[in-house]
C-alpha cells in the first residue's frame, strides 16, 4: 500500500545560523526509516513519467521499488545502470525541474523526493560496500577527452565500459571540474567526487592533469598520438562582466575566481594559505545558483553583511528554490529589483561601496520574463568592501583558437550535430558546458552518454 501522506519526508539539516559558520555539509540525509518512508511514496506508475524527466533516463521507479523491498544494494545498482555519479547528482541535480516536476504525486501534492531516495542510496553502499573494479576487454581503440568535469568524466566511463582506452586531459591540477571547483563543500563534500573519480581509474581511465589542451598539445596532435576520436568536455569557464565603472577595483572577482579559491584552492580548511580576500561586507550580483553559492560561502568565510543583487523579483529567480530558501534562512540580504550601475573604491583602489538603481518589471521580453526597467533617480549605494560577480560563465575560447575546423556560435558555444554531438570538425565531438553554455551537471552528464554512444557509432563504422 502506497504511502498516500502529501508531503515529502523532511530531510534533516543543520541548524541555518550554525552551519552559516561552517563548510560542514547542510543536508544531513535520509536515515533508513526517512527513505523507506519517502519511497512508500511511489505509486509505480506504469508509464513512467518520472523517467522522461531524467537527462541519464535514471529506472526511477524500479530503483524506489528496491528500496521499498530493503535491497539496497540493488538500488545502486539500478541507478548506476546509467547513471555514474549517483551521490553527486542526488545532491546537486535540480529534480524539482526534471524527474520530481513528472512525478504524478506532484499534481495536487509534492512530488516523490527522488533526489533525496537516489543520495540514500548511494551513501548508502558507499558506506556498507566495497566498489570493486570492472574488468573490461579492450577493443584496441584508443579516445581522447578533453576536460574532467560531468561531461567528459561520463563519457569516459561510457567508453572505459565499451573497451575504449580513454585518457582524460585535464587543464587543472585536479580532476572533476566544475563538481571540484565550482560545487562548495557544504553543497557537495569534495571526498564524495574523488571516490567517483578514483573508481573510475581503478576501472581503467588514465587521467593526466596540468593538461591545458590547446597550448601543451594541439587537438591535431591528439589525433597524431594516436587517439581516434576526441571529446571535448571542456566547461564553461570563462566569466562574464557588467562593463560598469569600477569592475577594475581590488575587491572584485568573478565568481568563478571566488569559488575556485575557496573550494579547489581549499581557502575554507585551516591551515591553508590561500590568497582571498575575508570580505566583511559583500555584494553578490546575480540571482542562479552560483550566485546563491557565493553569497553562502561569503558568509562562511566570516562576513558580517552579504547581498544578493538581482535586477528581477524572487519568482524570475534562475537558482533552485531550495538554494533560495537555505540563502535566506543563513541570513543573506536578498535586494531585488535593483541593478549595480557602478563599484566605487578608495585612493588605494580597493572597493568601498556599489553603486545600484531600483528596477521596476514592465512587459515581457524574448525569454517571456518581464523585462525590468531602471527607476528614475532612483541611484542608492551599499557599503562594502568585496563584490562579486556571478552572471553567467561561457567556454574558454582557446580550443576554437587552435583548432582548425572547429566553428563556435556567438556565444562561444561549439556547433554540433544535434543528432551525433559531432563538431564541424570531422573526429571531433563535444558535449556539456562546452555546447549549451552553463547548465546542470546532469545535463551535461547526459551528453556525455549521447557523445560516448556516437564516438562508438563513429569509429566501429570507420573499422568496418
Amino acid at each position: 500500500m502506497a504511502n498516500m501522506k502529501p508531503n515529502k519526508t523532511a530531510m534533516p539539516e543543520q541548524d541555518p545560523l550554525v552551519r552559516n559558520q561552517n563548510f560542514e555539509e547542510v543536508t544531513l540525509g535520509y536515515t533508513d526509516e526517512m527513505a523507506l518512508e519517502e519511497a512508500q511514496r511511489c505509486l509505480q506508475c506504469k508509464h513512467k513519467p518520472c523517467v522522461n524527466g531524467c537527462p541519464v533516463n535514471i529506472r526511477i521507479p524500479e530503483f524506489i521499488r528496491c528500496i521499498t523491498e530493503g535491497d539496497i544494494e540493488e538500488a545502486y545498482h539500478v541507478i548506476t545502470s546509467t547513471s555514474s555519479l549517483p551521490a553527486v547528482c542526488g545532491r546537486v541535480c535540480p529534480q524539482e525541474s526534471q524527474c520530481e516536476a513528472k512525478c504524478v504525486r506532484g499534481i495536487k501534492n509534492e512530488p516523490v523526493g527522488i533526489g533525496r531516495l537516489e543520495r540514500y542510496v548511494a551513501d548508502w553502499y558507499m558506506n556498507n560496500r566495497e566498489r570493486k573494479p570492472v574488468e573490461t576487454n579492450r577493443n584496441g581503440h584508443k579516445v581522447a577527452v578533453i576536460g574532467a568535469g560531468p561531461a567528459g568524466l561520463t563519457c569516459a566511463g561510457d567508453l572505459n565500459a565499451l573497451g575504449y582506452s580513454v585518457t582524460i586531459f585535464e587543464a587543472l591540477h585536479t580532476a572533476g571540474g566544475v563538481l571540484m571547483y565550482g560545487i562548495p563543500q557544504f553543497r557537495l563534500p569534495k571526498e564524495i567526487v574523488q571516490k567517483e573519480i578514483d573508481l573510475l581509474k581503478t576501472n581503467g581511465v588514465t587521467i593526466q592533469t596540468d593538461m591545458v589542451i590547446g597550448k601543451v598539445l594541439s587537438v591535431d596532435e591528439l589525433f597524431e598520438m594516436g587517439f581516434e576520436a576526441v571529446f571535448i568536455g571542456s566547461g564553461a569557464g570563462l566569466p562574464s562582466f557588467m562593463k560598469i565603472p569600477g569592475e577594475g577595483l581590488v575587491g572584485v572577482y568573478s565568481a568563478n575566481e571566488f569559488l575556485t579559491r575557496i573550494n579547489l584552492m581549499k581557502a575554507y580548511k585551516e591551515g591553508y594559505d590561500t590568497p582571498i580576500i575575508r570580505p566583511k561586507n559583500v555584494a553578490v550580483c546575480g540571482g542562479g545558483n552560483v550566485a546563491m553559492d557565493a553569497a553562502r560561502s561569503a558568509k562562511r568565510l566570516g562576513a558580517e553583511n552579504v547581498y544578493i543583487i538581482y535586477r528581477r523579483a524572487e519568482e524570475q529567480m534562475p537558482a533552485r528554490v531550495e538554494e533560495i530558501h537555505h540563502a535566506k534562512e543563513e541570513e543573506i540580504d536578498f535586494r531585488l529589483l535593483t541593478n549595480p550601475v557602478a563599484i566605487h573604491g578608495d585612493e588605494n583602489g580597493r572597493v568601498t561601496e556599489i553603486e545600484c538603481i531600483k528596477m521596476e518589471l514592465g512587459e515581457p521580453d524574448a525569454s517571456g520574463r518581464r523585462k525590468p526597467v531602471e527607476v528614475e533617480d532612483s541611484n542608492f549605494r551599499i557599503p562594502v568592501d568585496c563584490v562579486i560577480m556571478a552572471i553567467g560563465n561561457s567556454p574558454n575560447p582557446l580550443l576554437r583558437q587552435t583548432t582548425e575546423g572547429l566553428e563556435a556560435n556567438r556565444h562561444g558555444c561549439l556547433v554540433v550535430n544535434e543528432e551525433t554531438l559531432q563538431t564541424t570538425r570531422e573526429g571531433v565531438f563535444a558535449g556539456g558546458d562546452a555546447v549549451t553554455g552553463a547548465a546542470t551537471v546532469i545535463m551535461a552528464m547526459g551528453e556525455g552518454k549521447h557523445a560516448a554512444k556516437s564516438i562508438d557509432e563513429y569509429i566501429q563504422s570507420k573499422n568496418k
